[in-house]
């Protein structure tokens, strides 16, 4: 039977029509327009637009030696998982074949609380100083004057930013820039985190998420066709999949450095604008990654869903890099904002592999038992939860950080590439430069010689002609 928010059942006359009757005394119309211009809650600033789904971590090989995380305890055990997919700067309404950075985040429900995974399409990141985090935001998304996307603040960054320049190389303007869907697209956890064994011997490791249906990517035309007539392809793609039993799936892999090589090898290792070579450090296999349940409510499950870098685990202590310590700042306020100071208690947040005991009381709603009569103050005389005794502590290292090095690697990655690939990462930066003002595609071209002379040159010429 409908009722009202408060459960009261709904009559036929009120349901039906509100003509020529007291709409005031109409409870059900109040009730729905009440909701309804409230149903609205602020924005993720990034990542507005998104796919998701519900599925399954499941261990494959015993990595029990590196790191003692109860969700790698031991090979077939399977740890549910929520994973979120979004391209960068789409706002909700947006498309999804846009040439875009994308989100691959994974929320860990464990017995030992929530561990969130906030990774990208790409190895790297754009920036190591978590100051630039602002203009970075701001420069890739609507001008402010004229609320369009504007070619120049995109290449007055990158161009004033240089270590930017290789992750947007590889995941923007190369080919993976537009994936055939969220199912062929890989994830990386970018930082290096710090992990250690049940001896506390520390480990360094970085997450690999790869498809096993294999890498496959849009070129520009294709993804432009597409856009033309389904703009929400890859959600499409995905909840179809899911919902045919298709089950998408990705090998999950570490690399793994000792804290002796990282002695040897110094802060690089940390460095998100950088790759570890998985020549030096090779994958190893950890498990596979299963989404096998579609969401049943977008706003409750996908909007409503909120990642957090401080959503560590015993066992994994997280990255000693500057970003990663501003991202477990920035994250949680961005949720408190949006959500509330009680967003945990949201079903799709709610670590319920575990039970949650805190004094955290009161505030926005939803606030699930409140605690209950357990004390709202610690220390306390009248049996309120104690934390564990922890002998064997350990903390993250100290680490001193340089100046990214912008260009070593991003050399590497286009020299790698074959005449097609390179071919085409010269028509998307075309694409893109060509609307710049032409001091920035000055500096555009001088940045990109520095990386490659025959890319520059290349940049040079098509900005002169109307090959692209």
């Amino acid at each position: 039977m409908l009722t009202t928010s408060s459960g009261a059942p709904v009559s036929s006359t009120d349901a039906n029509s509100t003509l020529n009757t007291r709409l005031l005394f109409n409870e059900h119309f109040m009730d729905l327009m009440a909701s309804f211009v409230r149903e609205r809650i602020p924005l993720r600033i990034i990542h507005a637009k998104a796919a998701g789904g519900w599925g399954y971590f499941e261990v494959t090989h015993d990595i029990t030696h590196v790191c003692r995380a109860k969700l790698f305890s031991k090979v077939g055990k399977r740890t549910k998982v929520a994973v979120r997919f979004s391209p960068a700067f789409q706002q909700r309404g947006g498309n999804d074949l846009d040439r875009n950075l994308r989100g691959f985040s994974v929320k860990f429900y464990t017995e030992d609380g929530i561990f969130d995974i906030v990774g990208a399409n790409a190895p790297v990141f754009c920036y190591k100083d978590p100051r630039l985090f602002t203009s970075f935001v701001h420069s890739q998304s609507k001008n402010p004057v004229t609320d369009i996307y504007d070619p120049n603040m995109i290449w007055d960054f990158l161009t004033l930013t240089p270590e930017a320049l290789f992750m947007y190389l590889m995941a923007y303007f190369g080919d993976r820039g537009i994936p055939d869907g969220y199912r062929h697209m890989p994830g990386f956890g970018v930082h290096t985190y710090q992990v250690e064994n049940v001896i506390r011997e520390a480990y360094f490791i970085r997450f690999h998420f790869t498809p096993d249906a294999g890498l496959k990517n849009l070129r520009s035309d294709e993804a432009r066709r597409i856009q033309s007539r389904d703009p929400d392809y890859f959600t499409r793609d995905l909840y179809r999949a899911i919902g045919n039993g298709d089950y998408p799936s990705w090998t999950v892999s570490i690399q793994v450095l000792t804290l002796a090589q990282v002695h040897e090898c110094g802060s690089y290792v940390f460095d998100v604008t950088r790759i570890l070579p998985v020549d030096k450090y090779p994958l190893w296999p950890v498990g596979k990654l299963v989404l096998n349940q579609n969401v049943v409510n977008y706003f409750l499950e996908t909007e409503q869903i909120a990642f957090n870098p401080a959503n560590l685990v015993p066992g994994i202590l997280g990255g000693p890099d500057h970003l990663f310590e501003a991202r477990r700042f920035a994250y949680k306020e961005s949720q408190f904002y949006r959500l509330g100071v009680n967003y945990n208690k949201i079903s799709v947040n709610c670590p319920f592999n575990t039970k949650v005991l805190t004094y955290n009381r009161n505030g926005r709603p939803p606030i699930g038992a409140n605690g209950y009569d357990i004390p709202n103050y610690y220390p306390n005389s009248f049996n309120g939860p104690v934390p564990y005794l922890d002998n064997n502590s350990t903390t993250l290292i100290e680490l001193i950080e340089g100046k990214a090095n912008n260009y070593d690697q991003v050399t590497d990655y286009v020299n790698g590439l074959n005449d097609e690939e390179f071919n085409r990462l010269v028509g998307n930066i075309l694409y893109s430069l060509r609307q710049a003002v032409k001091f920035i595609q000055k500096r555009a071209v001088r940045e990109l010689t520095f990386i490659s002379s025959e890319l520059g040159r290349r940049i040079a010429q098509g900005l002169l002609s109307d090959e692209y």
